[in-house]
């Protein structure tokens, strides 16, 4: 059965189409990724870079929760958080073309892919109109 935006403007909570689905499943995979090198920062802190590595774990740490609220929020068609979203991805796709040159490929194009994935599912035209929806007055 095809998913479509929720008919009932006072309905808090429209249905996400697919795009949006797929867009938001992989920026909470993408949080997740960083709530891992958070907890990877936490579990090899030492004394000799003891400020360095407290610091990096709290940036990993509170960006793999922003971006998870968003995440969920975008599952919930919640329009606002399509602009961080977006500028996560914008950050990774420069992350994957300064990781070009790593022993592998494999990392910078599953870092470019997914960004590229979650981008054309944000400015998907039924993205668009669901969260258009979001912002019309009931």
């Amino acid at each position: 059965m095809p998913v479509t935006p929720s008919a009932d403007p006072r309905d808090p909570d429209p249905v996400a189409p697919p795009p949006l689905v797929v867009a938001a499943s992989l920026a909470a995979l993408e949080a997740f990724g960083l709530l891992v090198l958070g907890v990877l920062e936490v579990a090899n802190l030492r004394a000799a870079r003891l400020t360095m590595g407290v610091t990096t774990s709290i940036f990993f740490l509170a960006a793999a929760g922003g971006l998870a609220w968003c995440a969920w929020s975008l599952w919930k068609a919640r329009r606002w958080a399509r602009g961080p979203v977006v500028m996560v991805q914008l950050i990774q796709l420069g992350l994957a073309w300064n990781f070009r040159d790593v022993w592998s490929v494999l990392l910078p194009v599953a870092l470019a892919l997914a960004a590229l994935l979650v981008i054309a599912g944000l400015l998907h035209p039924a993205t668009t109109r669901v969260l258009e929806e979001d912002a019309r007055p009931a």
